[in-house]
């Protein structure tokens, strides 16, 4: 017995010396290593002061759902480390500081920025696709933020979410019930039953955004963990609408209206490239996908500048509000005061705030604001067709420049909008099909004045289905809002006038020195690379009669083309037989003898005149060839040596045809003037022709190439016959280089003649050195239809500017009475 008992007492000391030694060892390992533990935690990459969750989206700890504005809505962006600086610094930049609510991006542990709220996910990656990170984040704001906001929404970082539009829809819901809004999908094609998704399950698209209420996320949150190990698909956001279907017992929304509202643009990485003045644009709360930084700051741009545009209208209402108060409570319009102790205009003459004018901007639209006292106060309008029909330009018919026709678009559409806005209530919708014709006018005191009349669909979609067409007239005044005057500093006005100052001496400089000074030299070294450099200009002006003439044009080739350029030849055709033609080969034989060293060429046609045959010969002829750049010219035209820099700079062989749009003068007899000097360049004394192509500079080799072959010669008589030619340009234009590679059904080098093929192109631009002098225009009424219309069109077009034929109409009495007459007897009937 007592040998049992000291068998076990030895045991129990020697377990407990044994313990002890353990424990001994172990304290002694930390205590040995512990400078080291020391170092390692020193060198954590984690910082000590890491931010609280509030702290990262700034919140404060006693903001609450009751207390603050800024606490309705929590948006959780989910990134990657490579787009923080990029795509996601452009979310924050612009709409991320304008939530109603706070924003963070989520992306893998150890992510962190010192300018965005990120917040580095434990234990989550990078990877595609992001399924752990998306239910992690989710699982982040009910964790951290359950309490704190009535929305949680999960976005992507290529996403544009517009605040004010997102406020105002989640303001109209109840948060306190289960709510999962998004765009509802069930797979593309390709994935349909692949899902594993129920008959009647859905799930809310990730791109567009997905929404979420407090008590949604509420009942889900604790369950993500089972989501995240049963996974049936690869989908991140079809499996958050699963566990959400699961937990919370409620799909997506299946409201058709949420593919406008959180719009998805199938257009890929080409998404929101374009032009962004579209109805999906200006509606939507959120707009997917936006891969570009750039693309991000863009799209803001724009969205704020229609939030000022609201703003503006805004103050309009406001200052019209103002004038019809004042009205009511018999305030003189003068008078500086609104009510007794609110002042309209500042007391202090120097006060640098600027008050605007109620009595001018706080008139209602009306399209009679303006009431003219004399004939130069009034306001004319200008006609809108295919075309725009204005007395403000030299050319009364122009096209709609692209500010106008951008301007019209901006009001249908915003009248469009306005007449359907309650279409859904009402059954019916009304769609815009086309601008019939309209007027305009410019105020500048009041705005913009416009009469449209348009063409419209009725659709009635309720009771008894129809779809009528409707014309209706519009009457619209785009009011001016006040006018803001910005001062700068005298430092950065002299800063600016300097450099505006030499970067026009550097622009500027060669041009206005040569229009003093002779440089063909200077001005050669500097063409350009693929232009006609030093190129010889062979002059081709076909001639019948009109000696006078023919006579002033050899003077100013003489002087210069010879004399100064020296590097041109002339090729005169010549109609007419015997006597009819000496006098013009004297002149030509005269201006050979002065000027033994140059090549002046004739060639003589004893036919009825035609300027196609003309130009046609003189290019076939061996006077050119085909490193030469043709000149067809017109005998009434006067030059100058520009006018030669400038055909040589924009003519390139194999490439580029030019026509400049030259100055045509108007008939000096309705100004009651005898001549127009070439110099002078104004509306009053002409206007550039920029329908007529008869002036045309082209390479030989290009316009004897077999696409162009030449101008029609079956046209005789005055016109038709350049743009007949222009057609055969265009057309040429049009032919794209074939390439067909490893195909044995060609030849061998068929890709080497289709990579040679000309594609030429026009350049047109308006020279003012190139003027055609005034003459009288005799149109032959045996001539074809469209020759004839022509030839009146140029005739009326000379008679004088738009202005002067305005007041020559309305300084005959009769002709106002005319009109008057004319239109009430077209009332009458």
């Amino acid at each position: 017995m007592m040998m049992s008992k000291n068998s076990m007492t030895k045991r129990k000391t020697l377990i407990f010396a044994c313990f002890g030694i353990a424990i001994g060892l172990c304290i002694g390992t930390v205590l040995k290593n512990y400078r080291a533990l020391e170092i390692v935690k020193r060198c954590n990459p984690k910082p000590n002061n890491q931010k609280t969750p509030f702290e990262i989206i700034g919140l404060g700890p006693d903001d609450t759902i009751q207390n603050s504005q800024k606490n309705l809505v929590f948006v959780g962006v989910m990134t990657a480390k490579n787009f923080i600086e990029g795509r996601a610094k452009a979310v924050y930049d612009t709409w991320g500081k304008e939530v109603p609510g706070r924003i963070a991006f989520f992306s893998s542990e150890g992510s962190f920025s010192d300018e965005l709220p990120v917040v580095g996910l434990k234990n989550v990656d990078d990877r595609y696709p992001p399924q752990k990170k998306s239910f992690m984040m989710l699982y982040y704001m009910y964790e951290n933020f359950i309490d704190k906001f009535e929305w949680f929404i999960r976005a992507d970082d290529d996403v544009y979410i517009e605040p004010q539009k997102l406020e105002n829809f989640l303001r109209s819901i109840d948060s306190s019930k289960p709510q999962f809004i998004g765009q509802a999908g069930k797979g593309n094609t390709e994935e349909f039953g692949l899902l594993s998704l129920e008959f009647d399950e859905n799930f809310c698209m990730g791109g567009p955004g997905v929404i979420l209420s407090s008590e949604t996320l509420r009942r889900v949150a604790p369950h993500i963990p089972t989501c995240l190990k049963n996974l049936y698909s690869t989908h991140e956001d079809v499996e958050v609408g699963r566990c959400v279907q699961k937990f919370a017992g409620i799909p997506c929304t299946w409201n058709y209206e949420m593919q406008y509202i959180l719009r998805h643009n199938s257009s890929g990485r080409a998404a929101f490239t374009g032009k962004l003045k579209r109805k999906e644009i200006h509606n939507a709360i959120s707009l997917h996908p936006i891969k570009q930084a750039p693309l991000m700051y863009r799209l803001h741009s724009y969205i704020q500048g229609l939030k000022a545009e609201e703003m503006r209208q805004e103050s309009l209402t406001l200052h019209r509000d103002i004038k019809r108060m004042a009205k009511y409570l018999e305030i003189p319009e003068d008078s500086k005061y609104l009510v007794p102790g609110i002042t309209l205009i500042p007391e202090e003459e120097n006060s640098k705030r600027h008050i605007e004018d109620h009595n001018i901007l706080g008139i209602s639209p009306d399209l009679n604001k303006c009431v003219p006292k004399t004939r130069e106060d009034l306001l004319e309008w200008s006609f809108i067709a295919r075309g725009l029909y204005s007395i403000e330009h030299a050319n009364p018919k122009h096209k709609i420049d692209s500010a106008t026709r951008e301007g019209l678009e901006d009001v249908i559409t915003e009248v469009m909008e306005n007449i359907n806005n309650y279409s859904r209530q009402r059954g019916r919708v009304i769609e815009f099909r086309e601008l019939l014709y309209g007027y305009t006018r410019l105020n500048a005191l009041h705005g913009q004045d416009l009469i449209l009349d348009l063409l419209l669909i009725y659709k009635k979609y309720r009771g008894k289905k129809m779809t009528v067409p409707v014309r209706r007239h519009l009457y619209v005044q785009r009011a001016f809002t006040g006018i803001f005057i910005k001062e700068f500093e005298e430092d950065f006005y002299n800063t600016t006038l300097q450099r505006s100052f030499f970067k026009n001496i550097l622009n500027q400089g060669v041009e206005k020195l040569s229009n003093h000074f002779s440089l063909p030299g200077l001005l050669s070294s500097a063409k350009s690379p693929n232009g006609g450099g030093n190129s010889k200009i062979v002059f081709v002006l076909p001639i019948a009669g009109r000696l006078a003439t023919f006579q002033r044009f050899l003077e100013v080739y003489e002087s210069v083309a010879l004399k100064k350029d020296k590097n041109c030849d002339l090729l005169v055709v010549i109609f007419g037989k015997g006597e009819e033609v000496n006098d013009h080969l004297e002149l030509l034989k005269q201006l050979k003898s002065r000027n033994i060293y140059h090549q002046i060429n004739y060639i003589l046609r004893q036919e009825e005149f035609s300027r196609g045959v003309a130009l046609d010969t003189a290019a076939r002829s061996s006077y050119i060839h085909d490193d030469n750049i043709i000149l067809f010219i017109d005998v009434d035209m006067i030059f100058k040596l520009e006018t030669l820099q400038r055909i040589r700079m924009n003519t390139v062989q194999g490439k580029q045809v030019y026509l400049p749009i030259v100055f045509s003068q108007y008939d000096p007899r309705r100004q009651e003037q005898q001549y127009i000097s070439p110099d002078e360049i104004t509306n009053e004394s002409g206007y550039f022709r920029q329908f007529g192509f008869g002036i045309c500079a082209i390479y030989k080799s290009d316009i004897m190439d077999e696409s162009i072959n030449g101008f029609d010669k079956d046209i005789t008589g005055w016109g038709l016959e350049d743009v007949k030619f222009l057609e055969k340009i265009v057309k040429n234009g049009h032919h794209q280089n074939s390439f067909m590679v490893n195909t044995a059904e060609v030849s061998e080098d068929y890709n080497a003649k289709a990579s040679q093929l000309r594609r030429l192109s026009v350049f047109r631009a308006p020279d003012p050195s190139l003027v055609h002098i005034y003459h009288d225009i005799t149109c032959d009424v045996n001539l074809d239809v469209a020759q004839y219309n022509m030839c009146l069109g140029t005739k009326a077009n000379s008679l004088g500017s738009t202005h002067l034929m305005e007041n020559l109409f309305y300084d005959n009495f009769e002709n106002v009475e005319f009109i008057k007459d004319f239109n009430r007897r077209k009332e009458m009937r």
